[in-house]
């Protein structure tokens, strides 16, 4: 059977729902599919001591901010799947799960959204689904030789898990110094952090307020026809409490990146070996975009070329939460909204609403 909607999300964590706000203010008939059994999106699934870069208040989506925790400045996953869960309840949108978008495709003057729980056809589809399920992993030899335990920054949740083992973490940005910190504080954890270059850390003071504030101006810049400025002028690494206690304490030293795995261990160029136990790739993610394949829309690093959100080679999708090249800041809760409002304004002219 083949369900008939003006729009289908794919996509139930913060970039769908910050969507189905905006569409649910045009007045548009709309669904929202999400593959996951329950609401929060991946941030379900991140390791156990992760916080947010931003107090509560700076972390919000439209129309409703983010409650405050009692004595925690920056809220943990946790709270934010409370969050989530709650916005989705408190605007009542139709979410259905868990339905996993298989593939998009074509179909006369609609789209047709395949699922594992039947069809949808669309007027417009808004993609989603983020990065998060999609981990990259380089190929750095003797990936496949090395005979301990090799998981990517999606499996790690805590600590305690290694206690007793020679981990490597390989990875300088925030995710890799994050886990670096969490294990370094965790006795009895012999830790190597591997990094491509030496960490930069960002000042004490800053945060993802004035992230966001540089990921606009990078925007701004861009569209000015500049190239100054925005966060990568800024570092690499927000010295969020826990790293910035790891740092001071010595106990987070980076040390080169290692030229290939044995079956043992880490070798460096050198020469040089070390055994291990482990290795955690924090070496970031790809779109997951294997539903739009029908599409043949792909471009270059795996990307669908848009203007602002919308597909440059079809007009009826708009790509939501990927990075700055679906929008400002748009992998983040801040900064989703921007962008969301402007994709459902472009689909309700569209639809000549």
């Amino acid at each position: 059977m083949t369900t008939r909607t003006d729009v289908v999300v794919i996509g139930g964590g913060q970039a769908g729902l910050a969507a189905g706000y905006h569409l649910r203010r045009k007045k548009l008939d709309f669904v929202i599919l999400d593959a996951q059994d329950t609401p929060g999106g991946a941030w379900q699934h991140t390791w156990d001591s992760l916080h947010l870069f931003s107090p509560a208040a700076f972390s919000s989506l439209p129309g409703r901010p983010m409650p405050a925790r009692p004595g925690q400045e920056y809220p943990g996953a946790g709270h934010v799947v409370e969050y989530l869960s709650d916005y989705e309840q408190r605007y009542d949108l139709p979410v259905h799960r868990p339905v996993r978008g298989r593939q998009v495709r074509r179909d006369g003057d609609r789209l047709r959204v395949e699922t594992d729980k039947g069809v949808w056809s669309a007027r417009a589809v808004v993609s989603a689904t983020g990065t998060w399920w999609r981990p990259f992993l380089p190929a750095v030899p003797g990936r496949n030789d090395f005979t301990g335990r090799q998981l990517h920054t999606t499996g790690y949740r805590r600590p305690s898990d290694f206690a007793g083992r020679r981990v490597v973490v390989v990875g300088g940005g925030n995710s890799g110094a994050q886990i670096a910190a969490d294990l370094a504080a965790h006795e009895g954890v012999d830790l190597t952090w591997a990094t491509q270059r030496p960490p930069r850390f960002l000042a004490d003071d800053i945060d993802g307020r004035a992230l966001f504030d540089a990921a606009t101006a990078r925007r701004r810049a861009l569209d000015e026809g500049r190239t100054d400025g925005g966060v990568a002028s800024l570092g690499d690494i927000v010295a969020v409490r826990p790293v910035r206690e790891a740092r001071d304490a010595g106990l987070l030293r980076a040390s080169p990146m290692f030229t290939r795995l044995t079956a043992e261990g880490i070798e460096w160029a050198d020469g040089t070996r070390a055994g291990a136990d482990a290795v955690i790739w924090c070496t970031g993610f790809r779109p997951a975009l294997s539903h739009l394949a029908p599409l043949g829309l792909r471009g270059p690093r795996g990307h669908v070329p848009t203007h602002g959100t919308r597909a440059a080679e079809e007009p009826r999708l708009h790509l939501l939460g990927y990075g700055d090249w679906t929008g400002p800041a748009s992998a983040t809760l801040i900064g989703v909204g921007r962008p969301a409002r402007e994709a459902a304004g472009e689909i309700a002219e569209l639809l000549g609403r």
